[in-house]
């Protein structure tokens, strides 16, 4: 991802959450009144790194991701790439991104009507290509958009984006970028299981909040000791188990009081077998990658 990072000023990843009910503990008017959605979040997260860059809250949990447009347009950097979910999809959002010089990568949407301005390259698995959408919408897409189908299985696929150079963005990159976003529903996962979000301890907008950020903190501080964690260890950081490096806390803290001088990241380093710190690689992972293997293959074939 070296060449990815350094075609662009940011690749964030931005996604939003409901979060669970508010446990108001009010008698009767708890009865009357139901559970209450504490509200919604939205996080923006580096790509490579996972690091958290921004949160966003709304006390309305049913706030439409679309709302938030304007915030993500004001933090992303000149040159930046934001990688979304469809809640975000909008000719508005993708024409006002390519004026200020800023790119978007996200899935196509299945009945948006377009017409194909110039094939890039193409095979059986893939097709790169330039095309102008919204011909018969009263608002159309101004600007051409760049779309790149990917036959997976029996099923295309098809990322939606505005980087029109496959120098600066290759077809496969597209793709497998896409495929990291992931990455921000593992940290929502994290937060509200592992870190306790999930259950929000006060009634109130300023307290839900509070704990929103505080526990966003946490995990920032916690990402950054798994990336060290990753040097020490020589691997990837998708390879460092973030919950296990949170569980194994307990244990150097146990270890501490034996021995004051202990270092953390040297101790989680020595045991990190022990602790299960390093994902196993599953056989599901092993077959997705033989089978991107022969797509992208193909395509230089």
């Amino acid at each position: 991802w070296a060449s990815v990072a350094s075609s662009f000023g940011a690749v964030w990843i931005a996604d939003a959450s409901t979060l669970e009910a508010v446990k108001k503990h009010l008698g009767q008017l708890q009865e009357k009144t139901g559970a209450v959605l504490g509200g919604k979040m939205l996080m923006v997260v580096e790509a490579f790194s996972h690091r958290p860059v921004a949160a966003f809250f709304d006390a309305d949990a049913k706030r439409n991701e679309t709302k938030w447009w304007q915030e993500l347009q004001m933090r992303l950097p000149v040159g930046g790439l934001l990688i979304t979910d469809m809640g975000f999809y909008g000719f508005e959002w993708f024409d006002t991104l390519t004026e200020q010089g800023k790119y978007v990568l996200t899935r196509q949407k299945a009945k948006v009507r377009y017409q194909v301005v110039r094939v890039l390259s193409s095979s059986s698995h893939y097709k790169d290509e330039i095309i102008k959408m919204g011909l018969h919408h009263t608002d159309p897409c101004h600007h051409q958009m760049r779309q790149v189908s990917v036959l997976w299985g029996q099923t295309w696929y098809h990322y939606l984006t505005n980087v029109l150079d496959p120098q600066q963005l290759s077809p496969q990159q597209v793709c497998d970028l896409y495929r990291r976003r992931w990455q921000i529903e593992d940290a929502f996962l994290l937060t509200k299981r592992l870190l306790g979000l999930s259950y929000l301890w006060v009634g109130g907008t300023n307290g839900v909040q509070m704990q929103v950020y505080a526990t966003w903190i946490f995990y920032t501080v916690l990402n950054d000791l798994c990336a060290d964690v990753a040097v020490a260890l020589q691997q990837p950081i998708e390879r460092i188990s973030v919950e296990m490096v949170f569980r194994s806390l307990y244990f150097f803290q146990r270890a501490l009081l034996q021995n004051p001088q202990l270092q953390l990241i040297s101790w989680l380093v020595e045991y990190q077998g022990s602790m299960g710190l390093v994902k196993a690689v599953r056989r599901r992972h092993r077959r997705n990658a033989a089978t991107s293997l022969d797509i992208w293959a193909s395509a230089l074939t």
